[in-house]
């Protein structure tokens, strides 16, 4: 079969080989996925770097979305899972940007006919997020006001087609007037340009000095800080990650003279434990639900082969890439 493979780390177009290798054998609990689709994001580059939390044997290869077909099960697995389309995150070395990869059989979720792999693939760890950020975590109610930062983004994007869908007045910021247009074609119903503006006193004006009820964060730093700033008496602020590449320290005073809350989320938590299965369960279900009717398209800006991965992830690290990008390794 065909994968992308590091052999030594470095930046993605350095580090990515497209060769033929073996296809993978499904160990014990996995199952071996025909990847119909897979989602490039920024962990990717990480991984090509060898920076990221995750730190496979070389060699390996990147991709943690896929969508596709199970065709074939390892030991204490049901063999009626082969056939299945589904979608999850593949276990490294045997990672996504290849005809074939490894997941494990307790992390896939079914996809219905209805749904594409792309779809799929593009809203798998992206739209999961948005929705257990505003859901669960913010509690999210109809006419409340959400600020999403990185509006444009894999994630940000998410964040704002499931605000709207929601009934919130979804305010969003991007880097740039193009991302800044995408987010208004997504819903938000006002969208700063934050390289040509101060969102803080936007913000308090378009909501009356009251401020955003709730706050999506996936940059931190200065972003954050200036968050603490507009966000309302007993808002919340959703901190989702730091894309900044700060982490910031947090006055408390600041949360105690404003009455607001700072909640976190990371995903990986959700990863274990029965309780926290049945709980993607729901929101994945959720999820294609809204798929399946067309209420939700993800906002795919580049379908690309594999041969044109890693420049696409490339663009993704500079921030070039508008919503997902996706791969068909079969296409």
């Amino acid at each position: 079969m065909r994968a992308l493979q590091v052999h030594r780390h470095g930046e993605p177009t350095a580090a990515l080989h497209l060769e033929d290798v073996a296809s993978p054998q499904p160990g014990v609990g996995q199952v071996t996925v025909r990847v119909g689709a897979a989602s490039l994001s920024l962990p990717d580059v990480l991984l090509c770097r060898g920076s990221y939390q995750l730190d496979p044997p070389l060699p390996f290869t990147p991709g943690l979305e896929v969508a596709g077909r199970v065709v074939a099960v390892g030991d204490d697995v049901a063999a009626g899972l082969v056939g299945r389309r589904v979608v999850g995150v593949p276990a490294l070395p045997a990672g996504g940007f290849a005809q074939e990869a490894l997941v494990p059989a307790t992390g896939v979720y079914d996809v219905p006919d209805d749904v594409t792999d792309v779809d799929a693939a593009a809203t798998h760890i992206s739209h999961r997020t948005a929705h257990v950020a505003l859901h669960r975590r913010a509690r999210l109610e109809a006419g409340q006001t959400l600020l999403v930062h990185a509006g444009a983004g894999g994630t940000g994007s998410a964040a704002v087609q499931l605000g709207v869908l929601a009934g919130a007045h979804v305010i969003a910021t991007a880097g740039s007037a193009e991302r800044v247009a995408a987010c208004r074609a997504l819903g938000a119903e006002l969208a700063i340009n934050y390289r040509d503006e101060d969102f803080v006193p936007i913000v308090r004006d378009a909501t009356d000095g009251r401020g955003a009820d709730v706050i999506f964060d996936p940059v931190g730093g200065e972003t954050f800080r200036a968050s603490q700033r507009c966000v309302a008496s007993e808002g919340m602020i959703v901190l989702i990650g730091f894309a900044g590449g700060e982490i910031q320290n947090m006055p408390a005073n600041r949360v105690l003279f404003r009455n607001h809350d700072v909640v976190g989320l990371y995903m990986g938590a959700y990863s274990r434990g029965e309780g926290n299965r049945r709980v993607l369960e729901s929101v994945h279900d959720e999820i294609m639900k809204l798929l399946g009717s067309r209420r939700l398209t993800p906002l795919v800006s580049a379908h690309v082969g594999l041969d044109d991965v890693a420049a696409t992830l490339e663009r993704l690290r500079d921030r070039q890439v508008i919503g997902r990008s996706v791969t068909c390794p079969d296409a």
